[in-house]
């Protein structure tokens, strides 16, 4: 794995002096913003790609996230689309973004929360359900191509670079690194498929639909209704890339969630809700076609943001979810889900 010369995050959320140095930060922020803290710190999760405090305030509460491994970029991200996309997104109330630190308000529920608690009733939560997903993936799509004119400044505040013109050399390297855990076959196998798996990204390169963020793990956990509309956080995972990317786990989780097989009508319906916020862009067959390279091209580069989570991940963490790495790579070799 990469980043070696980093300390193990599991160990880092427990060491004395960074969470001294995480609450201090914490209450002078809360102090700068008026919001004076009146609890204690409670820990919500610690995994190695983040850490999320819940903090008490007499405004309500705030959460405390640091991020983990390679994923620091995720705090400037987030504070940048606070200024782009007001509303939209869940934007940080502080950043600290040298140490991937962000002060965040309360989203409020979850898009799951809420689909959970209206019905206990399998068949109508799959009805209402999947429709809402139609509904929050529009808005995404919408979000998408409103943030394309900052996709070079999403870069250079470190969001990982995987637009197709770039991706294909990304992936070569990914594959020769040992660390990737590949086998020998699986390795060659791969390869076999560089010339194809080229064309594939040139196709997307010259679609004419410009690159933007790929969330990379959108999904009803990672959306807060408002009243408004949808507010999506949580940028951890994320890349610029083609912007179509997106549906590669999103249409894995609808169809999980419901329990449905991957071309069940309700997830095509998913698929068609986003696209046809680019409908001015190509024709449904030339917009499907791309959706299903851009999604069998995001494989690999999923297995790079699981990469990145696992810099300097201790041996326990490297065995539980290692695997995820070499694991998405090996997917080229299966049919796409589209």
């Amino acid at each position: 794995m990469s980043g070696a010369t980093t300390v193990a995050n599991m160990a880092r959320w427990e060491d004395p002096a960074w969470r001294t140095a995480a609450a201090s930060w914490i209450d002078e922020q809360a102090e700068r913003l008026g919001l004076g803290r009146i609890g204690e710190i409670e820990q919500a999760h610690a995994r190695q790609w983040s850490l999320m405090w819940r903090i008490p305030t007499a405004d309500g509460l705030v959460w405390f996230k640091a991020n983990g491994g390679d994923t620091r970029y995720e705090a400037p991200l987030a504070e940048a689309l606070g200024r782009w996309a007001p509303g939209r997104v869940l934007a940080p109330l502080a950043v600290q973004a040298e140490r991937g630190w962000q002060l965040l308000p309360d989203g409020g529920s979850t898009l799951r929360d809420d689909v959970a608690r209206e019905s206990s009733q399998r068949s109508a939560r799959k009805l209402r359900g999947t429709r809402q997903w139609e509904a929050f993936v529009a808005e995404y799509a919408q979000l998408q191509r409103d943030l394309m004119p900052h996709a070079d400044e999403m870069v250079a505040l470190g969001t990982p670079d995987h637009r197709p013109a770039t991706l294909a050399g990304l992936v070569a390297e990914l594959v020769d690194d040992p660390a990737t855990g590949l086998s020998p076959e699986s390795r060659a196998r791969v390869r076999a498929l560089w010339p194809e798996y080229g064309q594939w990204c040139a196709r997307l390169a010259d679609s004419g639909i410009p690159s933007s963020l790929n969330h990379d793990d959108l999904h009803d956990a990672n959306v807060f209704v408002g009243p408004d509309g949808f507010v999506f956080f949580d940028w951890g995972d994320s890349a610029v890339c083609h912007p179509f990317t997106t549906l590669l786990v999103t249409l894995r989780v609808v169809a999980y969630r419901f329990e449905l097989p991957a071309d069940d009508p309700s997830v095509l319906r998913v698929r068609d809700a986003y696209l046809e916020v680019f409908d001015d862009l190509g024709d449904v067959a030339q917009l499907r076609e791309l959706a299903r390279l851009a999604t069998w091209t995001g494989k690999p580069a999923r297995a790079m943001s699981w990469r990145r989570a696992l810099a300097g991940a201790s041996e326990a963490d490297l065995a539980e979810h290692g695997d995820a790495v070499y694991g998405w790579v090996e997917e080229l070799l299966e049919p796409g889900p589209l």
